[in-house]
């Protein structure tokens, strides 16, 4: 079959679909990866065919109010900067919808499989029921009980969590009728017939159901088929100094905050490097996109910074993961038995430090905009020293790493 696998987002949204797309690929499939401009070079290195959605909508994560809105504002100052994205928007919606649609229209797939911020294929599925998939690394975007939708977070009681679901229906329905508006479709397709297809629709989540287990309540068009992740390059090698770093020290905090961007990454930065100081903890601190910055002056005999490093390498020799909490990086972090912090930026990631806790694989973390030395400090220090997180955490990474769903997820997406 040729299958579209299409998806907007940051990084994290983005690495299920390409380790998705290679497991259909290795059945036999005709994959086409349609992502945003700036993730061409990591769709290639997967070595999957790409197809771009331009690059405007990307962009408004990196702007001002994208970095304060994800995860560096407070109060007044981050409602503003959702308002300014939110209005923002517009010309980055039309320009990926449009070039999907263009793109669909020329491939004709016999499969699209798609995220929460791609809305054609929900259009397309009118015309081709039963051959798209929503797929998604995000809990909660399904009633599950004592649980509202994902980007509330809370528990507001049976009757208002069930509402929150029933909001996003809505949202989505309308979402898509404006889409249809946009590429001057003239089909006449009802906002009921929208909403049928959005409850009825082939959905996976791709996370473990150690940490996400399936309700029994759910139709069984939604399933839960464990992590995807992209395999380490193999010709990829560490730098000798980092290799004599990980070998002089025995007991290491690995820390990243991933793609995740702020506005004040040097004063998180020395917040962090002042608590690792003051208690001789070594560390390797991953800058990836700018969240944390490499100083001038800092304890190299402690601490090693590092650019990009691949986490299923560097995992399995750390004792501990400090982290924003992208779905990827908990699922690792786990997997490789390593206790964990999260430091939440966004949405699922305030969920999965929830289920760290709960799990009890590390301390209840702290929101990025809110953390001090005076805060932090004390979390940092019980991660490493309550044996507990480490030793729970290696018994839930044996059982995830058990987990095998590649079969039934290649099934779900082509039958």
């Amino acid at each position: 079959m040729k299958i579209i696998l299409t998806a907007i987002g940051t990084r994290g949204d983005i690495e299920p679909f390409l380790a998705t797309g290679k497991i259909l690929k290795e059945n036999g499939h005709q994959v086409i990866c349609a992502f945003s401009e700036q993730f061409r070079e990591l769709t290639d290195s997967s070595e999957l065919e790409f197809a771009s959605l331009g690059k405007k909508y990307f962009d408004l994560f990196d702007s001002d109010a994208g970095r304060i809105a994800m995860g560096g504002g407070k109060g007044i100052k981050k409602f503003f900067a959702y308002i300014k994205l939110s209005i923002n928007q517009t010309a980055p919606n039309k320009e990926k919808e449009f070039k999907l649609y263009e793109l669909i229209k020329q491939e004709r797939p016999d499969r699209v499989v798609y995220n929460s911020k791609t809305i054609y294929p929900i259009i397309w599925e009118y015309k081709n029921s039963g051959k798209t998939t929503f797929l998604s690394p995000f809990p909660y975007l399904h009633y599950v009980k004592g649980h509202s939708l994902l980007v509330f977070g809370k528990d507001y009681g049976d009757f208002l969590n069930k509402l929150t679901f029933k909001l996003y229906d809505f949202g989505v329905v309308t979402t898509t009728m404006t889409a249809k508006k946009w590429l001057h479709i003239n089909d006449k397709i009802m906002r009921k017939e929208i909403k049928k297809i959005i409850r009825s629709r082939n959905f996976i989540y791709t996370i473990s159901p150690r940490l996400f287990p399936r309700p029994r309540h759910w139709e069984s068009n939604i399933k839960i088929l464990g992590h995807q992740a992209l395999k380490r390059k193999i010709d990829w090698k560490p730098e000798k100094e980092l290799t004599e770093f990980i070998e002089k020290h025995e007991k290491i905090l690995f820390i990243t905050f991933g793609s995740m961007i702020n506005p004040e990454p040097k004063r998180k930065t020395k917040i962090i490097l002042k608590i690792l100081e003051q208690n001789k903890i070594p560390a390797i601190i991953n800058t990836a996109s700018g969240g944390l910055i490499k100083p001038d002056n800092f304890n190299s005999e402690l601490i090693y910074f590092v650019s990009q490093v691949p986490y299923d390498w560097i995992f399995p020799k750390m004792y501990a993961v400090m982290h924003h909490g992208g779905a990827g990086t908990t699922h690792l972090a786990l997997t490789f038995g390593c206790a964990t912090l999260i430091i939440p930026h966004f949405i699922d990631q305030f969920i999965w430090d929830k289920t760290i806790s709960e799990l009890g694989v590390g301390p209840r973390g702290i929101k990025i905009s809110r953390i001090t030395n005076k805060n932090l400090e004390p979390k940092v220090l019980e991660l490493l020293s309550n044996k507990s997180f480490k030793e729970r955490s290696e018994r839930i990474g044996n059982q995830m790493g058990k987990e095998d769903f590649k079969e039934e997820l290649c099934r779900t997406i082509i039958e």
